[in-house]
C-alpha cells in the first residue's frame, strides 16, 4: 500500500490544532491554546474564532515542517464538522475546504466526538499502549459532553446514555467560577481536591432513569450550600477550597461511575476506555483503576496529551475514513449541536 498522509484540523472551542499522521502512525501534533478567555471565567465565542484566524496558518505549518513533509505529499483533508463553537468550526472547516481545492485531494469530515473515541488509538512511538478490543464501553466525559458509548467500530458508534443538561466538564468550570478559582476549572480543582478530604460535604446526585446524566442539580446544590455556608464564615471558600473540590469531585465521579458499572452489567462488555478532557481528571482515572480491581474490567485510558482537544484524533478518525474513500462534499455544512451524526 502507498504511504498515506492526513493532515488533521480541529477547532470546536479555543484550541486551534493541526496533525498529521503517516498511515495510522503519528507524526506531528501542535496546538495554539488561547489564554484570553480566562479573563471572562469561559470561552467567548468571538474571541475564539478570531485566535483561530490568526492560529491557523501557523500551526498547520509547523505541522507540517514538525512532520518532515510538504503540503503537496498529502493525500487529504481531515477536519472537525462538529459539534462545537459554529465561529470556530467555520475557521477550521473553511481553511480545509481551500486546502483540499488548492492540492485537488479529498476533502473528510470528522465527528468531534468520534475523535475523542479515535484518541484511544493513537500510536505516537513513544510509549507501549495496547488499544481496546472491539466492542468496547467508553465513558466519553469532556466540557460539553458526557456520554456512555457502545463502540462497535470506528464508524458504528452508539449513544447508550448521555447528559439531559449539563456534561461533568461544564459543571466542573462553573463550581470552580462560584468558589472564585478561575477558568478553566478543571485543573484547578483537580489540583486542589489531591489535598482534600473527599467526604468533607455531601452534594445532592442527581437520580434520572436508565444511563443517562444529569448535572445542573448538583450546581445548583453546589451554588446554595456555599450561600449558607459563607452566610456563618465570609471566608469559608478560602478556609475549605481543598476539601470543597475533592467533594466536588468525589460527587461528581460517583455519579459517572454509577451509570457505567450498570452499562457494563447491560452488555456484559467488560473492556472499559475513558475519553475526553474530562479524562485527565486524576479522581476518575484512580476510580477506573478500582473499577478494575473490583470488578474485573479491563481498562484503557489515553495519553494524557491526546485527553484534551487536539488534531491528532481527528487526523487519526480521517485515515480510517480515507481507507474507506468516505469523503465529504465541499459543500456539507458544519454544525454545532452534539450528536453522533
Amino acid at each position: 500500500m502507498n504511504e498515506v498522509y492526513i493532515l488533521g484540523i480541529e477547532s470546536s472551542c479555543d484550541d486551534t490544532s493541526a496533525a498529521v499522521i503517516k498511515n495510522d502512525f503519528l507524526l506531528s501534533n501542535v496546538t495554539a491554546s488561547q489564554e484570553v478567555h480566562g479573563a471572562y471565567g469561559g470561552v467567548v465565542p468571538e474571541l475564539a474564532s478570531r485566535a483561530h484566524q490568526q492560529n491557523i496558518v501557523p500551526v498547520v505549518d509547523q505541522a507540517l515542517k514538525k512532520a518532515g513533509i510538504k503540503k503537496e505529499q498529502l493525500s487529504a483533508i481531515a477536519y472537525t464538522r462538529g459539534p462545537g463553537l459554529m465561529g470556530s468550526l467555520l475557521v477550521g472547516g473553511n481553511f480545509a475546504k481551500g486546502l483540499s481545492l488548492s492540492l485537488g485531494i479529498p476533502l473528510i469530515d470528522v465527528n468531534h466526538l468520534q475523535g475523542h473515541v479515535m484518541a484511544l488509538f493513537i500510536k505516537d512511538g513513544k510509549e507501549e499502549y495496547t488499544p481496546p478490543p472491539l466492542p468496547f464501553i467508553c465513558l466519553l466525559v469532556s466540557g460539553g459532553n458526557s456520554q456512555i458509548v457502545k463502540v462497535n467500530a470506528y464508524n458504528d458508534m452508539q449513544v447508550m446514555g448521555q447528559t439531559i443538561d449539563d456534561a461533568a466538564g461544564e459543571a466542573i468550570d462553573k463550581c470552580s467560577k462560584l468558589m472564585g478559582l478561575g477558568y478553566p476549572g478543571g485543573p484547578i480543582i483537580d489540583a486542589l481536591a489531591r489535598k482534600g478530604n473527599p467526604d468533607a460535604f455531601k452534594f445532592s446526585e442527581p437520580h434520572i432513569p436508565e444511563l443517562n446524566y444529569s448535572f445542573s442539580g448538583l450546581k445548583t446544590s453546589f451554588l446554595y450550600s456555599l450561600r449558607d455556608w459563607i452566610k456563618e464564615d465570609p471566608q469559608f471558600i478560602e478556609h475549605h477550597k481543598e476539601d470543597l473540590a475533592a467533594s466536588l469531585e468525589k460527587t461528581i465521579v460517583n455519579v459517572l461511575m454509577k451509570k457505567l458499572r450498570l452499562a457494563v452489567k447491560l452488555t456484559k462488555i467488560k473492556h472499559v476506555a475513558l475519553a475526553g478532557g474530562v479524562s485527565a481528571n486524576t479522581g476518575l482515572r484512580n476510580s477506573f483503576g478500582e473499577h478494575e480491581k473490583k470488578y474485573g474490567w479491563k481498562i484503557y485510558i489515553p495519553k494524557f496529551h491526546y485527553t484534551t482537544d487536539n488534531a491528532a484524533m481527528i487526523a487519526l478518525a480521517g485515515y480510517y475514513k480515507f481507507l474507506d474513500k468516505d469523503f465529504c462534499p465541499i459543500d456539507k455544512p458544519t454544525f454545532s449541536k452534539t450528536t453522533f451524526q
